[in-house]
């Protein structure tokens, strides 16, 4: 017929345009069972007690010192603070000890706690300067709460800061403190790897095969030889 033209669509861009919808078709239901594993492999890992960097918490507007603790500048002129929780995943729960009384005028980098879970202790040094205004009662009434809510009710002085802009400037904040954070628990596994051939072989149970990774609250079925190297390691002022 006049004017009617035949086209072939495996002789033309057709046969690419079926190719690219079969394609498509293929990859979204692969895409979405991915997702579903990638989900379950997060909820595996938390079930397992697994620390990765995704478990962390690490509050943007918070400073960080390089001896995992924070301090966070309060309306009132108060800076509260706490231990990171990098540092609490690893020992799990803690008890407190040689803590300083308000009034207690301390300096960055002074002794202001130590921390001991079956007998083994940290020492934990001050990210500021300045004037003790209160202990956390909760420290001593429910230690628990320092682990479940460490930047909020878990926070275990209010200190009066006398050189905040200065010594804050030293710290980690927002996206700083995030990838610095994720740093150190890579640096942790180097370490781990490292002081377990030195003082405890058997203690390799910590690491797990897969990828390397290391279980929630690694510190505490450890020697306390670790836990003095833990300390030399990463909480020690400079």
């Amino acid at each position: 017929m006049e004017g009617f033209s035949y086209s072939d669509i495996f002789a033309t861009k057709g046969v690419e345009y079926l190719i690219i919808i079969a394609f498509l078709a293929l990859l979204i239901p692969f895409s979405v069972m991915l997702n579903r594993q990638v989900k379950m492999k997060a909820q595996l890992r938390q079930v397992l007690g697994i620390l990765s960097a995704g478990v962390l918490r690490i509050p943007q507007g918070l400073f960080f010192s390089k001896n995992h603790t924070w301090a966070h500048l309060e309306k009132s002129g108060n800076a509260s603070l706490g231990l990171d929780d990098l540092l609490l995943h690893l020992t799990g729960e803690v008890n407190f000890g040689n803590l300083k009384s308000p009034g207690d005028c301390i300096r960055r980098g002074d002794l202001i706690a130590e921390i001991e879970h079956q007998g083994k202790l940290l020492s934990i040094f001050s990210p500021i300067s300045g004037n003790i205004v209160s202990t956390n009662p909760l420290i001593h009434e429910n230690p628990a709460m320092i682990n479940e809510d460490p930047y909020g009710k878990g926070w275990i002085y209010k200190i009066k800061p006398t050189a905040w802009i200065a010594e804050t400037s030293q710290c980690y904040v927002a996206e700083e403190a995030t990838s610095w954070s994720k740093n150190e628990l890579e640096r942790f596994k180097d370490f781990l790897a490292v002081t377990m051939k030195n003082h405890s072989p058997a203690g390799s149970m910590v690491v797990l095969q897969d990828g390397g990774e290391i279980c929630d609250h690694s510190l505490a079925s450890l020697p306390g030889e670790i836990w003095q190297d833990f300390q030399k390691e990463f909480l020690m002022p400079e």
